[in-house]
């Protein structure tokens, strides 16, 4: 092994290590998908934190594609509430907020901003449909679920779904726009009596190898 590649192990477990285990537990080993929340509010402060932590995650090209509708208001609710699938729905309406998370489906117009040594990245997409479909999703999905790690870092419980009308939730929330829906969060403080006991995961070697 090279002194880089040494250099770079040792980085990594450095940064591996300055997380401690109770921190490991809180974001990832320990959190559950809640469905039953307290009444407590979630202050838009704790949004914004939520979002200042989220978006430091890492997109292909810099390219951030999410963009996200925080569901709190009486109107909002009222909106979205016939829009999702029956089992979703007294759930979704105790969680104190609902984060719409969206995909920009031209994500592209920005990347002069935020890809900026890139001179012709914007172009690159516009010229090919699919590849701008596939990357605005793939990415768009992977800080969905930065966000969820980001709340749960500062403290938040959260529910992740799916179990909606898509192009109705379009039409309510993005009409106008070129955003599409991804996913639902509900976000708040859940109520851990009531989880189900936690379900298995596949082992390393079921899924994973090393070539």
């Amino acid at each position: 092994m090279t002194d880089t590649a040494k250099a770079a192990v040792e980085d990594v477990r450095r940064r591996i290590s300055a997380l401690d285990p109770d921190s490991l537990d809180l974001i990832l080993r320990e959190a559950r998908t809640h469905n039953e929340w307290q009444d407590r509010d979630v202050p838009d402060d704790l949004l914004r934190q939520v979002y200042d932590l989220y978006k430091w995650g890492a997109t292909s090209m810099n390219c951030s594609p999410a963009r996200v509708v925080f569901i709190r208001s009486p109107d909002a609710r009222a909106k979205l509430e016939p829009l999702l699938m029956e089992g979703n729905r007294k759930k979704t309406m105790a969680a104190p907020v609902c984060a719409l998370i969206g995909t920009d489906t031209r994500f592209f117009e920005k990347l002069p901003v935020l890809f900026p040594h890139s001179k012709g990245a914007a172009d690159m997409f516009r010229k090919n449909t699919s590849l701008a479909e596939v990357t605005a999703f793939r990415n768009g999905t992977l800080q969905g679920a930065y966000l969820m790690i980001a709340a749960r870092a500062v403290g938040l419980d959260c529910g992740p779904m799916s179990g909606f009308d898509n192009e109705a939730v379009d039409k309510a929330f993005f009409a106008g726009t070129d955003i599409i829906s991804n996913f639902l969060c509900n976000l708040g403080y859940g109520e851990p009596e009531v989880l189900f006991d936690r379900s298995p995961r596949p082992a390393f070697d079921e899924v994973c190898s090393i070539i």
